[in-house]
């Protein structure tokens, strides 16, 4: 039972670790779009 619960455990913590990395690229990369696409608007009101 110790062996199957220190398995699972691990298992979730490496699924939590990878998924904050996923979510911290891709925020980190739709905010870099999100920039481009503003300054991109405002240099064509000017």
């Amino acid at each position: 039972m110790d062996e199957q619960l220190r398995i699972i455990l691990i298992i979730i913590v490496s699924v939590s670790i990878f998924g904050l990395l996923v979510f911290v690229f891709v925020k980190n990369y739709i905010k870099n779009k999100i920039d481009k696409l503003v300054n991109k608007e405002k240099k064509n009101l000017k």
